[in-house]
């Protein structure tokens, strides 16, 4: 049995990955300041005896004796990571640098959820891990893009400065139960609309394209990382490498919704990335991790999740 910190621990991965460390019988110490996690996501949790809830923010330090940590904590969604792009990079940089202090002070393994926003609106596709990516590092995104980017910086000079076990996961686009369904997210938005029978919102001309990796694929590649042999790094592209446009995103909804819903077309937001996919090849070779669930399938449990919701 391990003792395992999650910052960020009830938001929408945290959440998940709470709840499968707990099965593999581990202690699990769940941190959030509830500015986007969710007491909902933890509730059936909270008489686990070893599950531990504490209310913090990761931008101050914290004291505390564990084995490992997931730094996780960072709203991800545009919509609450844009409405205080200040606090946003804060909890990405500061709270990087304390979790790293942590695990310094207790020699312990260190995961950093990045993100494929580090590659930004990609000129290379799909993108391998030695991307360097193509940021504007003074547009509205680069609060979480720059803040994620830094937090990387500052996690390989804790390993080469002082040694420490570091692990970094880029997270490419994921969905599934516990997604808060006002977060602005692509899925969250069609799956809301199509239930509600409103029109669905297509930005630019829907052909741009996103790869939807379904929460549980997700939450055991970065299981399997964390637990990788030790000087093993990273960064690895966690995610999905089939590939969407909007529309057929929005088609495959409406259909598994039996929604009567239209579309309806926006401009496409400043530096909305027109490609995303991960090649994971360095997952597939070092971790042994693949998606197995595909998007029809995933769709369908987030589709009843949301419409429970809804009732």
């Amino acid at each position: 049995m391990k003792r395992i910190l999650i910052t960020g621990g009830a938001g929408f991965l945290g959440s998940h990955l709470s709840e499968k460390l707990l099965n593999e019988g581990n202690e699990v110490l769940c941190v959030d300041n509830f500015y986007t996690g969710s007491r909902k996501n933890i509730h059936h949790l909270l008489d686990d005896k070893n599950f531990e809830l504490l209310r913090h923010d990761v931008t101050h330090p914290l004291f505390v004796e564990v084995d490992q940590i997931y730094n996780l904590a960072c709203p991800a969604s545009p919509i609450h990571y844009q409405f205080d792009p200040v606090q946003t990079t804060k909890t990405s940089v500061l709270g990087a640098i304390n979790m790293l202090g942590l695990a310094k002070r207790l020699k312990i393994p260190i995961l950093q959820a990045s993100t494929s926003e580090v590659y930004g609106d990609p000129e290379v596709h799909p993108q391998p891990e030695s991307y360097r990516g193509n940021v504007n590092t003074i547009g509205p995104r680069a609060c979480y893009d720059e803040g994620k980017r830094c937090a990387e910086t500052l996690f390989f000079d804790y390993y080469r400065q002082h040694d420490l076990d570091i692990k970094i996961i880029r997270i490419f686009n994921t969905y599934g139960p516990n997604m808060n369904p006002q977060d602005g997210r692509v899925v969250s938005n069609f799956i809301m609309q199509a239930l509600r029978g409103e029109d669905i919102t297509i930005y630019g001309d829907g052909k741009q394209t996103r790869s939807f990796c379904y929460v549980s694929d997700l939450i055991d590649g970065m299981v399997k990382m964390m637990n990788s042999e030790p000087g093993f790094t990273g960064p690895v592209n966690i995610g999905n490498p089939k590939e969407f446009t909007m529309l057929e995103l929005a088609e495959q909804i409406i259909d598994l919704t039996g929604s009567k819903s239209k579309l309806i077309f926006h401009d496409l937001p400043e530096d909305d990335p027109m490609q995303r996919k991960p090649i994971i090849e360095l997952a597939k070779n070092k971790l042994g991790w693949e998606p197995e669930i595909q998007l029809q399938e995933g769709l369908r449990s987030t589709i009843d999740y949301f419409r429970n919701l809804k009732d």
